[in-house]
């Protein structure tokens, strides 16, 4: 698990996502925009007509993606990064 010294302070500006960052696909982006909406893996299933389990798959990936510990982490990378 990262620790969440690593994460940029609130009022650092943003930047472009690393070079190293994978690209996510149209579908993870969807759930991302979601996560960062403050959804669960249950809400998002629903609204995209997919099982929970799937989700969980997304996630997993995009936390991957992304090189962080949580979906926290994620939102706030997306937002930071301009992801979403």
């Amino acid at each position: 698990m990262q620790s969440t010294a690593s994460l940029p302070s609130p009022s650092a500006p943003s930047v472009d996502p690393p070079a190293y960052v994978m690209p996510l696909s149209s579908r993870e982006m969807e759930v991302l925009r979601l996560i960062v909406d403050g959804n669960t893996n249950i809400q998002i299933a629903a609204q995209l007509y997919v099982s929970p389990n799937t989700i969980k798959t997304h996630v997993r990936s995009i936390l991957n993606k992304l090189g962080v510990g949580d979906r926290v982490q994620a939102a706030v990378f997306a937002l930071r990064h301009h992801l979403v």
